[in-house]
């Protein structure tokens, strides 16, 4: 029997008062509650790092973080939008790392204004290109998500939430477990 495929939750804010902690605690449950993978939850509001530093691949920190990213099978990115697009922090984390990333799929549960945080997963999908990791088509979205979750962080009409999670956990699953097989075959290599 194959080992749990592991997944690395990226929170996408560390504004005060976030959002993140609500809509990043009921991805966390409901990927916990699915089975068959393991969990580690990376918030950028518990790192030290500095962005304005941008610290070198040297520091304690970063290597740490390269060692968590690399654990993972792939990914699920948690992200408001913020004027049209992602928050500067969640960049900063990518960036922070590139060959972790490679031959993963990356999925997303976003949540924000009409949109749903739908504009910053489109930008989002473009940057993980670059870092050859293959986004997930299904997503998990939350318009005005301060009137969907209730006091108890769930969202009010749950099953429809659900259903979509489940969805898209389907396809990371897939995605996860494909190119986890084809890296044990062919680790992926930048080109020369």
């Amino acid at each position: 029997m194959p080992r749990p495929l592991h997944i690395a939750l990226i929170y996408g804010s560390t504004r005060e008062g976030r959002f993140c902690d609500v809509v990043g605690a009921w991805t966390a449950a409901r990927i916990a509650a699915d089975g068959g993978f393991t969990l580690d939850v990376i918030d950028p509001a518990e790192l030290t790092l500095m962005p304005h530093r941008h610290e070198s691949e040297d520091c304690d920190e970063v290597r740490a973080l390269r060692r968590r990213l690399a654990r993972a099978d792939g990914f699920v990115v948690a992200t408001p939008e913020y004027n049209h697009s992602f928050p500067a922090v969640l960049k900063f984390v990518i960036d922070l790392v590139d060959v972790e990333w490679a031959g993963k799929p990356v999925a997303f549960v976003s949540y924000g204004g009409v949109s749903g945080g739908l504009r910053a997963v489109e930008q989002l999908r473009l940057v993980f290109a670059e870092l050859h990791a293959v986004s997930v088509r299904d997503t998990v979205s939350f318009a005005g998500p301060w009137d969907i979750f209730d006091g108890t962080g769930m969202p009010r009409d749950d099953g429809r939430s659900a259903r979509a999670m489940a969805t898209m956990l389907d396809r990371l699953r897939w995605w996860a477990s494909a190119l986890r097989d084809a890296r044990a075959d062919e680790p992926f290599r930048r080109a020369a």
